[in-house]
């Protein structure tokens, strides 16, 4: 019972801040449009290809990592009990805005100094 308490607490507060969730999708393509938190994870084949996101930091940009071992970069994902997702490593991005930051349990931990912020 209060392993089950735990849970429905967990779960809750993760929607109250807002957590990013995991999406699975099948194939190998983003959708066009990718709803905010929500972190879609392409699947071709039962293969993880990769995920995809709007950029945290509001510029709107649409964010791919490739999952697959093969090539270089490539991110980790792990999810969580939750559908929390996890990512490794960070996530800089090298133009635009140029955020810099880690996914962990669904959250967005910047990097220090934020973009666009002083």
């Amino acid at each position: 019972m209060i392993a089950w308490l735990q849970d429905v607490l967990e779960r809750l507060a993760a929607w109250w801040r807002g957590d990013l969730r995991v999406f699975h999708a099948e194939g190998d393509t983003l959708p066009p449009e990718i709803p905010h938190k929500r972190l879609i994870h392409m699947i071709e084949d039962g293969v993880s290809w990769s995920v995809g996101f709007t950029c945290p930091c509001g510029c709107g940009d649409v964010i791919e990592l490739l999952l697959l071992r093969a090539v270089e970069p490539h991110w980790s994902l792990s999810v969580d009990r939750f559908g929390r997702p996890t990512l490794h490593p960070s996530v800089w991005k090298k133009t635009g805005c140029k955020s810099h930051f880690w996914l962990r349990s669904g959250r967005i931990v910047w990097a220090e100094p934020r973009p666009g912020r002083t």
